[in-house]
């Protein structure tokens, strides 16, 4: 969702010519939604009127639904491993770090939400020029020129590689597209100590995915190092950082959201 705003905003800056954008990473980021993955399945004009309904009630999408969504594509890890081992065999979940980040699930405001949802599941407006409007300002990723590196996972099962791909060309500019192995947040949190997972590389991106694939060369270890060297590549000057000192708290950290 993140990496999904980043290009419209990136569009959206283009034309106000508000250039001030000097490379961009987007982190297994869907941009065309022709084929979701196995997330597509819930989005639908019925389920899409109950999320409608539900947070004009609320003021915003309760986080849990996201989460127990996200647990149902793959229900034989993410349920009923722990009811066979909590419940049937007694045992103590094993800790998992990931597991545990995974369940401080986000609420999310109402119509940010549901805009998204109707925007780009639903409608798929962002593959065709000037169709969505922002603030009055029609977006055209292909306005989008500036370096970018995209992240994807090869067991995505949230955002599928190959639809993330097929996205990356919706933008212009000099990009890299790097295909990681393991899933949507192991194949990104994947930090060179480790050493678990290799990534693929093939600058010839005129290629369909599967052609890319196959002749991809895959490298050793982590694709942070290989991001890094990009970054740096990229963003030579350093940039002054952000006054704080004059900002106002509006409560003590880490502030009454996080305790809800």
């Amino acid at each position: 969702m993140g990496g999904t705003f980043l290009a419209i905003i990136l569009a959206y800056l283009k034309v106000k010519k508000l250039d001030c954008t000097n490379s961009a990473t987007f982190f297994t980021t869907l941009l065309d939604y022709t084929s979701p993955g196995e997330l597509g399945v819930f989005f639908n004009e019925n389920t899409m009127k109950y999320i409608k309904e539900d947070m004009d009630l609320k003021g915003y999408f309760d986080g849990k639904y996201l989460s127990n969504t996200f647990s149902l594509l793959r229900a034989n890890d993410l349920i009923w491993t722990f009811f066979v081992n909590n419940y049937l065999l007694g045992k103590n979940p094993m800790p998992f770090d990931l597991l545990y980040w995974n369940a401080d699930s986000t609420n999310l405001p109402a119509k940010m939400y549901q805009e998204y949802l109707q925007n780009t599941y639903y409608n798929n407006l962002l593959k065709e020029p000037n169709t969505l409007d922002v603030l009055g300002t029609k977006i055209d990723l292909g306005k989008v020129d500036c370096n970018s590196f995209f992240v994807a996972a090869k067991e995505d099962h949230i955002a599928p590689w190959r639809s993330i791909y097929d996205g990356m060309k919706l933008i212009n500019g000099d990009k890299i597209f790097c295909l990681t192995d393991s899933g949507h947040v192991a194949g990104v949190v994947n930090p060179p100590k480790t050493t678990k997972y290799n990534y693929r590389l093939n600058d010839d991106l005129s290629l369909n995915s599967r052609e890319w694939l196959l002749k991809a060369t895959e490298h050793k270890g982590s694709w942070w190092d290989c991001w890094l060297n990009w970054l740096i590549k990229n963003n030579t000057e350093l940039v002054k950082s952000l006054d704080y000192k004059n900002l106002i708290a509006i409560e003590e950290a880490p502030g009454s959201y996080v305790k809800k």
